[in-house]
């Protein structure tokens, strides 16, 4: 592990291309378009990225040490869906270089950024320093952690909230723009050439769009140790929550449209269990604390324009939000670490990120057999 408190950072001006977030099995010797063809599902990782564009680094809070900057990212997927992209040609990752403190990419976009962040931070004076408080809708960029502890420095006035905003978007469209429209793309592009395929097939066809996160069940003290246990009501399965906007069972809420077949989500569920080799079927858990976010949204409404047309030639559409405990992505001796006091972050065990990666591949090669 290392113990500097510095943050890390993205060289000022680093421009990311889309060759540079896109991972598949043997790239060297396989086009993109091979890719395409040969797998049915596309792997996003919107919070992937920890490290910050050295142009925001003005910007942020003093007590924001390394140890709270990674622990504010998913960025224990990053290897572990890096490693998955190896092994296994029926997936394409894409990968957010960019961390969510710019902007999440899943939330919805506001149409007012300026006008987002003065209402969050208006909150945050209104609740008092390191305290609890609410930014449901208003926290597509944050000026605090998930535990309450300053990201940002605070704006003394209008002109330089502007510039942060300003700066924050024009920074975004290096990294993260590069993401969202990668993304986008890909999934326009797999969905054309399985349309094709299905036509052109007698068997069915299948493509998932899969949006892959880790969140832990603690969050950090004042020394840095990410030891403080969430309420109940907050958290995560012993090993991942699958969503599709559904109830605990998969099932419709209401009129709200699920993302995923209730029927496929189960079946995901218990490939998950036996490749995780899960002790209780409540360790794969269904919409539970999360329904799924802008990502399964926004790739559900894309997925409706072509409804007819998939039906019409076999093509099942789905799209589902993995939201893994970022203890067992860690690994135990990673997560006893990261729960002492300190400032900077663990480095990924190879040998914990294989296991791992391989269990999401049998998870879904189960799944898919099913």
């Amino acid at each position: 592990m290392s113990d500097d408190a510095s943050t890390t950072l993205i060289p000022a001006g680093t421009r990311f291309t889309a060759s540079d977030i896109t991972f598949y099995a043997d790239r060297n010797n396989r086009t993109l378009d091979e890719a395409l063809a040969a797998a049915d599902m596309l792997v996003s990782c919107p919070h992937s990225g920890a490290a910050i564009p050295e142009e925001l680094s003005d910007f942020l809070a003093p007590e924001f040490t390394r140890r709270l900057q990674f622990d504010f990212s998913d960025v224990s997927t990053s290897a572990i869906v890096r490693r998955w992209a190896e092994i296994d040609s029926r997936i394409i990752y894409v990968e957010n270089p960019h961390p969510r403190m710019i902007r999440d990419p899943n939330r919805a976009k506001p149409s007012n950024l300026a006008g987002s962040l003065a209402t969050a931070l208006e909150r945050v004076r209104a609740a008092g320093p390191y305290q609890p408080v609410d930014l449901s809708g208003v926290d597509a960029v944050r000026p605090v952690t998930f535990a309450f502890y300053p990201l940002l420095l605070v704006p003394q006035d209008e002109a330089q909230l502007r510039h942060l905003t300003d700066t924050f978007a024009a920074v975004a469209e290096r990294g993260l723009g590069v993401y969202e429209r990668t993304r986008d793309e890909l999934r326009a592009r797999f969905v054309a050439i399985k349309l094709e395929q299905a036509r052109t097939s007698a068997r069915p066809r299948h493509f998932t769009a899969l949006s892959f996160h880790d969140t832990m069940n603690h969050t950090a003290a004042r020394d840095g140790a990410v030891c403080v246990e969430r309420a109940p009501k907050d958290r995560l399965p012993p090993i991942v929550a699958l969503s599709n906007r559904g109830d605990n069972e998969g099932d419709l809420r209401g009129e709200e449209p699920v993302t995923m077949a209730p029927a496929a989500l189960r079946r995901l569920a218990e490939a998950h269990r036996t490749a995780f080799g899960a002790r209780s079927p409540s360790d794969v858990g269904l919409n539970v604390p999360y329904l799924g976010s802008q990502e399964i949204i926004d790739a559900a409404a894309h997925f409706e324009q072509v409804r007819e047309d998939a039906e019409t030639a076999g093509l099942s559409l789905s799209a589902v939000q993995a939201e893994f405990l970022r203890e067992y992505l860690l690994g135990e001796k990673n997560t006893a670490i990261v729960m002492r006091p300190g400032t900077g972050w663990v480095v990924p065990d190879p040998e914990h990120v294989n296991r791992v990666a391989h269990a999401c591949k049998a998870a879904w090669d189960s799944y898919r057999a099913r």
